[in-house]
């Protein structure tokens, strides 16, 4: 990690830039792919997951026998693990539905707002360097709570040609069925045009690594909505003294293993806290299977020493982190001052991978400084609101009049017209 000693504020923006690859030669190939899988269908798929992926795969689709395969393959205590998370995060979402409420804005004017499950929805799913079951959750929870009614689920194939068989049962336990052995930029491809076998989408959903994001937001030039610019994982760890190094060093290796694009802040009080974090970070990447990962990550990472908490404070709402743990004394009074974050983490008990996994929030969050405009996943992502209006003849006639002086000013005469038809017929009456 890169360590900075109170480095001024017009240095900030250089010290927290994230990795990122060559864009133009990124874009060149997300392109290229998009196009050609637009242009021939299943057969651009299949010479995309031999080419990406290394597998020849004759089908895409996961069948019933490979559901069925996977409810046996997962263990009895994974399952129930399993069960845990999408209770809570079923509580968690439940509570985002709104009712419709009927709102008279004037005597005889009745005016409210619908949602509507989006009809078509994508999910994609990583799984890599880590089959990430935990995303079918985050995604396919609020999808069936919003009430869309096909959902499309793709995720990398393994070697083997198959998917993880914890991938597959979340699916089928949440109620998604539409399976699909399908992963990177061709997975969006496919979701956003359709091909032979895979239903077009109109919304797509997941995380990704670049060249997933960067598919995502060029399909999202073409008419396909998407949740957001959801790339590379990172966190910023903001600690003081009252704060377990330990720990620390735990919450920023939970992201730094993610991938080599990964990133990871601390940003603390003394040079003696980070010198700390630094030799608790040594111990426990040697002990972790994805250390190479995690090393790599960390090469991308920061760790800086901040003078005060109002300077700490504005540093994190610079950096706009996607996960936010704040390890700090009052941590309560300090976290009122967040303004841009995707999730937040307080306390030296709530470490990052309980919003990952089970706590009921969503971690299809903002990266990238997104958290500054974006929200992360929820139901109202799967939905649409629909505005409707009725009104009386009496509400007309109350209304009217000042509807017609507007578009009399806008010179839109056509608009004033349809309410003086009315109007003149109400008079008649």
């Amino acid at each position: 990690m890169q360590i900075s000693i109170n480095p001024p504020k017009k240095d900030w923006t250089s010290l927290l830039e994230r990795p990122a690859m060559e864009v133009q030669q990124l874009d060149e190939i997300v392109s290229a792919v998009l196009r050609d899988i637009q242009e021939n269908g299943d057969a651009a798929v299949t010479k995309y997951t031999s080419q990406f992926d290394g597998v020849d795969l004759e089908q895409f689709l996961v069948s019933e026998e490979e559901i069925e395969a996977a409810k046996l393959a997962v263990p009895e205590d994974l399952k129930a693990a399993i069960q845990v998370a999408k209770t809570n995060i079923e509580a968690f979402h439940r509570q985002q539905r709104s009712t419709v409420e009927i709102v008279e804005t004037m005597p005889g004017v009745k005016c409210w707002r619908k949602s509507v499950g989006i009809q078509k929805v994508g999910l994609y799913v990583p799984g890599g360097t880590a089959p990430l079951f935990s995303s079918v959750l985050m995604l396919g929870v609020p999808a069936i709570i919003a009430g869309c009614q096909e959902i499309v689920l793709c995720s990398p194939p393994a070697k083997d040609g198959g998917l993880h068989p914890a991938i597959i049962y979340a699916a089928d336990l949440v109620g998604v069925h539409k399976i699909f052995k399908i992963g990177g930029i061709q997975a969006i491809a496919a979701m956003a045009y359709g091909t032979q076998t895979v239903p077009q989408v109109y919304k797509i959903f997941g995380p990704g690594n670049q060249y997933v994001t960067a598919a995502k937001q060029m399909v999202s030039r073409a008419g396909i909505a998407i949740d957001m610019p959801a790339g590379p994982s990172e966190v910023l760890v903001c600690a003081d003294q009252t704060a377990d190094p330990s720990f620390v060093a735990a919450d920023l290796l939970s992201q730094a293993e993610h991938g080599v694009d990964s990133q990871v802040v601390l940003v603390a009080f003394s040079s003696e806290f980070i010198k700390e974090v630094e030799t608790a970070l040594s111990e426990q990447l040697a002990k972790l299977p994805r250390k190479e990962i995690a090393a790599k990550a960390l090469e991308n990472s920061a760790a800086i020493v901040i003078n005060t908490r109002s300077e700490a404070l504005d540093m994190i709402n610079l950096y706009a982190p996607e996960h936010l743990i704040l390890a700090l004394e009052d941590v309560t009074s300090f976290s009122e001052g967040i303004i841009n974050a995707g999730s937040v983490f307080l306390g030296n008990y709530t470490p990052e991978s309980v919003g990952d996994y089970a706590s009921g929030t969503n971690h299809t969050l903002p990266t990238n400084g997104f958290a500054k405009a974006y929200s992360g996943v929820s139901v109202d992502s799967f939905v649409k609101k629909i505005t409707f209006q009725q009104i009386t003849a009496a509400g007309l006639q109350e209304l009217g009049p000042s509807v017609e002086k507007m578009a009399s000013a806008e010179d839109l005469i056509a608009h004033k017209e349809a309410v003086s038809i009315r109007l003149r017929r109400i008079k008649q009456q």
